[in-house]
């Protein structure tokens, strides 16, 4: 008989961290802890097996789950000392979800679960505390009534908000027991009015009612979102853990709290988190009431009041609770993310996973564990995620700018950033996709708002405090987030907000600073990043493992000096076309598309000559060294030419010829298709004299800069768009022929390669002929993916979704390489060219060369060297590392 159900409890487990995948993250570390002997509440958890069989089966169980169930729940009620539905001594269970890889607040929980009109005397008799046990079953109907019946929250908390205002309290723990089984009875009623039937009174119906909810959840579009943002699979499934409920709204000596071993955002080695006095979990992350700082240290950092802290209110609680981080952190060997309950001065942990954190806490917690001997080097390096790292790489606020600050919050997810203020997360995702920079305002967020949430550059929230969804998810996605910021009076009616006197409204620009708190009105000036410190560190011990070298894509000085600053190690494709665009040469360049022969385009094209080599010149220059790889001109003409009748009036009168004679040479160069028309080599072997100039100002550039610096530049020319020997044959020599014209007129002699990209199906079968001509492949894999998946770059986002939804596609083939289909020619050309020419040099230059994905496969294929933009050179240059690291076997 197959098992689905493993139990957990005091010195026991059926479990295991390393069973992940069958019992979830939650529950593999729930029976870790209770293996270790930790204070664990006891319980059971449901398998991710089951989630499958759930949705292939329409919705049912396997037929022996019910009595595995029962037998599990069995063991909880020895454990605890009460049953399942007893009105006078009843138990009581939490059903939480948990995927093998966490999803924070995706996915549903129900709390308090087996209370009903007669367990609630029970518990009332049982506890002494009316207050308690009302508190606990107003909790158990607004939570159950949202998740599994499906009545919107909002409802609930209106009632809640009615019956505060009716007994002039602010909070909810003001509230008496009488006024809390008033609350009780509206929400009943509520749900006879939403549904047409009575709350369910059956413990086991609610229990079976929540876990078909908890499998449910995962396929919720907050869900979907989710996995699609951080590429998680969908068959991995959610496990259901039920587990015995203790409680931390019983008193004054109960609370409950999320804790982390080391600060998520800094990263510094210090106890971090908050805790409510008498609370349940969800009042600490949801936002409903500011909580406090744990520790004192944390509390003075805030400016709030130390004696506030668990530290100094519970502090025997906060020393059991400090020996648990302890023991966790040095167990799992990583940060981590702690829930906890104090029940009447008792303490219970009830999660721990590995914590999410910011990109700059990641590097800093990584490089010291490694320094603290709790890892080593290799395992330091496979803990930072690389696209991580893009955190680090952009401006903050300059300290020096001028700021009108308005509010202040908590610093709970660092980084700055300006934006248009939007209030909903739908109206969010709408501007972001008109290139509009927002910042995503919300009294607390939900995990509702997640799409909007991703959409936004920033998230500010009133309420709130470090460990709520909004700060918690704003870590992990890398945004800049102010929670908490109490003087921020939102209407959502209004569309407006109030902060120090100032009236902001929706669509003006505020600025908000996650490492300090601040709300600004209007933007703030920015500086560069200093990259120094653990980034550094880091990326030392990254470039001491990697095998492939790290170039850039880049065609201006600012980019150039930029992916030098990041570390790049050359320029492995410098778009040439993109020069030609600039205003005080695209006039020379319309009036050699418009010549009438070669000589007058000859003319034409010596006029953007110097300019050119100026270009080249200034590349070399910040280069030095290192190689520069020139892609020779790839566009079809007709790109640089105007088509409206203002434009071609102008290029007209500036080429000296009628407007006719521009609209006749637009058509003939029109196409049907020009993407696999007159362009890349074409170009060079039907008009040889644009080539020729190009390799002129390529070959005088690095003579000058060589004469001036000293610098040994090597440049490489690469000829585009080849599918045939015979056309990198002809244009090759060519080229050659014009360099050494050149270094024959200066008397003097440099070195200088001429490849190919290699970008068409063709080339890619040929790859062992055309190397005869090729002393570099450069894989251009953007056309090639193109060219082999029959798919336009600029309109499959019509349909792209609707293939990673079907799983036609994994992921999308331009973000990350297509390894089965894409990789396979680049395996195949790899092969033949160097079993033609073994010294050949190989690299890639589309933008999968910043895909960690991506390079991993290029380290697995033997390339030498990738290419990517420069904000994404330090990821490569990890990325690279970590491929090293994967293939001898080493794990994070």
């Amino acid at each position: 008989m197959s098992k689905w159900v493993y139990s957990f409890g005091r010195n026991r487990s059926e479990g295991a961290a390393g069973m992940k995948a069958l019992l979830g993250g939650k529950g593999a570390n729930l029976a870790e802890m209770a293996a270790l002997g930790l204070p664990v509440p006891p319980g059971f958890t449901i398998t991710t097996e089951v989630c499958a069989f759930y949705y292939r089966h329409a919705k049912s169980y396997p037929p022996e789950l019910r009595a595995q169930v029962a037998e599990a729940l069995r063991a909880v009620e020895a454990e605890v000392g009460a049953r399942f539905g007893d009105p006078a001594r009843p138990l009581l269970v939490s059903v939480r979800s948990g995927a093998p890889v966490s999803m924070p607040g995706m996915m549903d929980t129900v709390l308090n679960l087996g209370l009903n009109d007669r367990t609630v005397e029970g518990l009332a008799a049982a506890s002494d505390d009316r207050r308690f046990a009302f508190d606990s079953y107003r909790r158990f109907i607004q939570m159950y009534g949202d998740v599994v019946l499906g009545i919107d929250h909002y409802l609930f908390e209106q009632r809640l908000d009615e019956i505060k205002r009716e007994h002039g309290v602010r909070f909810d723990n003001e509230l008496g027991a009488r006024a809390l089984a008033d609350l009780v009875a509206s929400y009943k009623e509520l749900v006879r009015r939403e549904l047409g039937r009575d709350f369910p009174q059956d413990p086991e119906e609610q229990l079976w009612g929540a876990i078909g909810a908890v499998f449910g959840s995962w396929m919720n579009q907050r869900a979907q979102t989710y996995r699609k943002l951080h590429n998680i699979a969908a068959d991995m499934g959610t496990a259901v853990t039920v587990q015995a409920m203790v409680f931390g709204n019983m008193g004054e000596d109960c609370a409950t709290g999320v804790a982390f071993t080391r600060n998520p955002s800094t990263g510094e080695r210090a106890y971090y988190g908050e805790y409510l006095v008498n609370a349940q979990g969800e009042d600490v992350v949801a936002g409903i009431r500011t909580p406090q700082p744990l520790t004192r240290a944390m509390a003075e950092a805030s400016g709030g009041d130390p004696e506030a802290s668990m530290e100094a209110r519970l502090p025997h609680s906060f020393a059991e609770l400090v020996a648990v981080f302890d023991r966790l952190e040095r167990h799992y060997r990583d940060m981590q993310d702690i829930e906890f309950t104090v029940q009447r001065g008792r303490l219970y942990v009830l999660q721990t996973r590995t914590g999410k954190r910011t990109a700059a806490a990641a590097l800093k917690i990584a490089v010291d564990m490694a320094e603290e001997g709790l890892i080593d080097r290799d395992r330091a390096l496979l803990r930072i995620d690389p696209m991580a790292l893009d955190q680090l790489l952009h401006p903050t606020l300059d300290p020096k700018a001028e700021r009108r600050v308005i509010a202040k919050g908590l610093p709970a997810s660092p980084g700055a950033v300006s934006g248009k203020v939007v209030m909903s997360a739908e109206e969010a995702e709408r501007l972001a996709g008109q290139g509009e920079a927002v910042v995503l305002v919300r009294i607390e967020t939900s995990p509702d708002d997640i799409h909007g949430m991703h959409a936004a550059r920033g998230i500010l929230t009133s309420r709130g405090g470090m460990t709520s969804h909004a700060a918690v998810v704003a870590r992990g996605m890398g945004k800049p987030c102010v929670c908490g910021a109490g003087d921020l009076l939102i209407s959502y009616e209004e569309q407006a907000f109030t902060a120090g006197g100032v009236r902001v409204r929706a669509g003006e620009v505020i600025t908000i600073d996650g490492s300090t708190g601040e709300v600004m009105l209007g933007a703030v000036k920015t500086v560069d990043p200093q990259l120094s410190g653990d980034f550094a560190t880091l990326m030392g011990w990254a470039d001491a493992v990697r095998r492939l070298k790290v170039r850039t894509n880049a065609e201006t000085p600012l980019d150039a000096r930029t992916a030098v600053r990041f570390g790049c190690e050359g320029i492995g494709l410098c778009r040439t076309e993109h020069m030609f665009f600039q205003e005080d040469r695209i006039v020379a360049m319309r009036e050699m598309i418009l010549a009438a022969d070669a000589d007058g385009r000859r003319k034409a094209l010596a006029k953007i000559l110097p300019m050119q080599r100026a270009d080249f010149v200034a590349l070399f220059e910040i280069m030095g060294a290192r190689p520069v790889t020139i892609r020779l001109l790839d566009p079809p003409l007709h790109e640089f030419l105007p088509h409206s009748e203002s434009e071609i009036g102008e290029v007209a009168a500036a080429a000296g010829v009628e407007p006719r004679v521009v609209r006749r040479r637009l058509k003939e160069l029109e196409e049907a298709n020009p993407m696999l028309g007159l362009r890349g080599c074409r170009l060079g072997i039907v008009y040889p004299e644009i080539y020729e100039m190009q390799v002129q100002a390529i070959v005088e550039a690095a003579l000058e800069v060589e004469a001036r610096t000293g610098a040994a530049v090597v440049p490489e020319i690469m000829v585009p768009l080849v599918g045939s020997a015979r056309e990198l044959e002809l244009v090759g020599e060519r080229l050659r022929a014009v360099a050494e014209r050149v270094m024959a007129e200066r008397g003097r002699r440099i070195d200088y390669l001429v490849g190919t990209m290699i970008e068409l199906p063709r080339a890619a079968l040929r790859a062992g002929e055309i190397a005869r001509h090729a002393a570099f492949f450069s894989f251009g894999t953007n056309d090639l993916t193109q060219m082999t998946l029959g798919l336009s770059r600029d309109d499959s986002g019509k349909f792209l979704d609707a293939y990673l939804e079907a799983g036609i596609f994994a992921t999308d083939p331009f973000r990350s390489l297509d390894i089965d289909g894409v990789g396979e020619l680049v395996r195949l050309a790899c092969e033949r060219g160097r079993d033609t020419r073994p010294d050949l040099k190989l690299g890639i230059c589309g933008e999968h060369g910043g895909d960690p994905a991506s390079i991993a496969f290029c380290e697995e294929v033997g390339l030498d060297y990738v290419s990517c933009s420069p904000y994404r050179v330090p990821i490569a240059r990890l990325a690279a590392a970590q491929a090293v690291l994967r293939r001898r076997g080493a794990r994070a």
